[in-house]
């Protein structure tokens, strides 16, 4: 996505996206899985990072991380070993299950040493950015920390298109991709913030709290595609309280498909757009329904209208397809949409209107979520 490069310049021109430099960072040593056992449950990363730990595995199941392609075995973030637990890589490892649970019970022997700890939390920061806001607007950060899967036209299209909106809108908009950023102080200049394309674990202890509270508090959160896309996570609450669904997977064969999208014409988001309209992308499915924990569905997907089926073969349908939500989280609101793999996705005249108001919606001045 070279060509959104100037309208991404001239948007941090215009809104001012970063602002000056992060302030002096302090050691991580609170990420949240600093001091866990090693276990099938732990990251791959953490596995291919540790050399005892990888050494436990091949030696019980013999050469079997040297199987993991290449593009799911990096250990510098973003890297897709970071989304995968040693458990859910057994489809590129072939770790059969009496296997998988005799290596469990030979990892969680290891001690975890300084030298774990210290990889384990290296993909997290303390960096606080210092931003300039402009009084009396709409402030939105937008967040863009990446440990997992970055893919980097999606997310760059993303980018610009929520730079145009606030252009057009009159919010004051900026960016960073430092976690650090999730203290109280620096959350409470904000009214929503959003998550473009965010994959894999991000937030230390720390910041997972201070995200908690801002959204409790009445902060809002807009996540797009990628932001629940993940095939494992490490932090429960925000796949199932603040999410509120777990991802399964999409269709690979093909991967894009054209589909019919239906909408709730009833929520307060479906202003402006149609009751239903036909597109191509990329269809997530999820293993659990944001139904139940509460969300109200604003967009559903037509699984009559496309082929549901995963790699080897998974059936992927849920019957009720829920593709975009809303919830409230708290005082706080939250909104997530599965549609945006596909950068055209993002010029879309339907979606840029209902993340547009979606964006609006969550940052809105209230008392209380509903």
């Amino acid at each position: 996505m070279r060509k959104c490069a100037p309208l991404i310049a001239a948007g941090a021109l215009v809104i001012g996206v970063l602002a000056s430099f992060p302030a002096m960072a302090k050691p991580v040593t609170d990420c949240p899985l600093r001091d866990a056992p090693f276990s099938a449950e732990s990251p791959l990363i953490d596995i291919l990072l540790s050399p005892a730990a990888k050494a436990v595995v091949e030696a019980t199941a013999g050469s079997t991380l040297d199987k993991v392609p290449a593009r799911f075995a990096g250990t510098t973030p973003p890297s897709f070993a970071a989304i995968l637990s040693l458990r859910s890589a057994s489809m590129f490892t072939g770790l059969k299950a009496d296997a998988l649970a005799d290596v469990d019970a030979r990892l969680r022997k290891l001690p975890v040493t300084d030298a774990d700890r210290a990889a384990r939390c290296a993909r997290y920061d303390n960096d606080v950015p210092v931003f300039t806001l402009k009084p009396g607007k709409r402030h939105i950060l937008v967040f863009e920390k990446i440990n997992g899967f970055r893919d980097g036209p999606s997310v760059d299209a993303a980018h610009a298109a929520f730079v145009a909106m606030a252009q057009r809108k009159g919010w004051d908009l900026v960016t960073t991709d430092k976690a650090g950023a999730f203290n109280a102080r620096t959350l409470g200049q904000f009214d929503a913030v959003i998550w473009n394309n965010v994959s894999g674990d991000v937030l230390t202890l720390s910041q997972r709290a201070a995200f908690q509270r801002f959204l409790e508090r009445g902060g809002g959160f807009v996540g797009v595609h990628g932001t629940a896309g993940d095939p494992s996570y490490f932090w429960d609450w925000y796949a199932d309280s603040l999410i509120g669904a777990r991802f399964k997977g999409h269709p690979m064969n093909p991967q894009y498909q054209e589909a019919r999208i239906a909408v709730d014409t009833a929520s307060p988001l479906a202003a402006g757009l149609p009751a239903e309209w036909r597109m191509t992308d990329e269809w997530y499915s999820f293993s659990t329904n944001p139904r139940k924990a509460g969300a109200k569905v604003v967009l559903s997907l037509d699984e009559s209208t496309y082929s549901p089926v995963g790699p080897m073969n998974v059936d992927l349908r849920m019957g009720d397809h829920p593709l975009a939500w809303t919830n409230c989280i708290g005082k706080g609101r939250m909104f997530y949409s599965a549609i945006g793999h596909r950068p055209e996705t993002y010029s879309r005249p339907e979606y840029v209107t209902l993340l547009e108001t979606a964006i609006g919606w969550a940052a809105e001045d209230r008392k209380s979520c509903s």
